[in-house]
């Protein structure tokens, strides 16, 4: 395994929240170096270490595992109930043009390249889809807030894309690598910029609830600062 460092956000006896770097799967289906296989390295006295979101191999940000059965199933339920908050941060070259929103818009498996996904009203693979956004900065490139209330494969990505506010560096779903200033300076991203900020879960170990942050990766800052934009944007 190369020496990724993963940084441990959060440990108690229910939960392990960890933050996971660009780069790294989640999961790997054929055994491969991923998220998962590390933080059985950092956990290994857990009983079980599961999941209970997935990031894209290019995306950061915050992943929760459970590490009982009890939290697999307090976490399931936080999500049918819609109490299971996640807040990403992406930059987009397109702003939508409405300050904040929301888009119900069904996802299927894209039949050309079963690996992508698309927005689709009839195909029978569809599955409802939501997220909430806000608009927290226009510029050359623009900071969204986008809250999933749905976890589907690559929801966030499909569904600004389709509004036509592809992410910075999302190559598969239309997005540009690298965007020109207007003073002819040249920004490039080598990944999606896409970082999964903040999380608001139930507090399984105890009472309440857990409000859980981690700050975008220097590459993202990096890429918002070469257009111009205001650091504490992204606090």
């Amino acid at each position: 395994m190369i020496p990724i460092p993963i940084p441990i956000v959060h440990r108690d006896a229910e939960l392990l929240v960890v933050n996971k770097p660009s780069g790294l799967p989640t999961t790997s289906p054929d055994g491969g170096d991923c998220l998962v296989a590390r933080v059985r390295e950092l956990d290994p006295d857990a009983l079980r270490l599961h999941p209970t979101s997935r990031l894209d191999a290019e995306v950061s940000g915050l992943v929760t595992f459970a590490r009982t059965t009890r939290a697999t199933e307090a976490l399931q339920q936080a999500r049918r109930a819609h109490a299971y908050g996640r807040t990403y941060l992406a930059l987009v070259t397109n702003a939508p043009a409405d300050d904040q929103g929301h888009w119900d818009l069904p996802i299927a498996v894209d039949a050309r390249d079963r690996r992508r996904r698309l927005v689709s009203f009839d195909d029978p693979t569809r599955k409802p889809s939501s997220t909430r956004f806000i608009v927290c900065v226009r510029g050359e490139l623009s900071l969204l807030a986008l809250f999933p209330e749905t976890g589907r494969t690559h929801q966030l990505r499909v569904h600004c894309a389709h509004v036509g506010s592809p992410m910075f560096g999302d190559v598969i779903y239309g997005g540009e690598r690298r965007v020109t200033r207007a003073n002819g300076r040249v920004v490039s991203a080598k990944r999606v910029m896409l970082h999964c900020a903040a999380l608001d879960l139930p507090n399984v170990a105890g009472e309440g609830r857990l409000a859980l942050a981690a700050p975008v990766p220097a590459d993202f800052a990096n890429v918002w600062r070469s257009v111009g934009g205001d650091p504490s944007a992204l606090a």
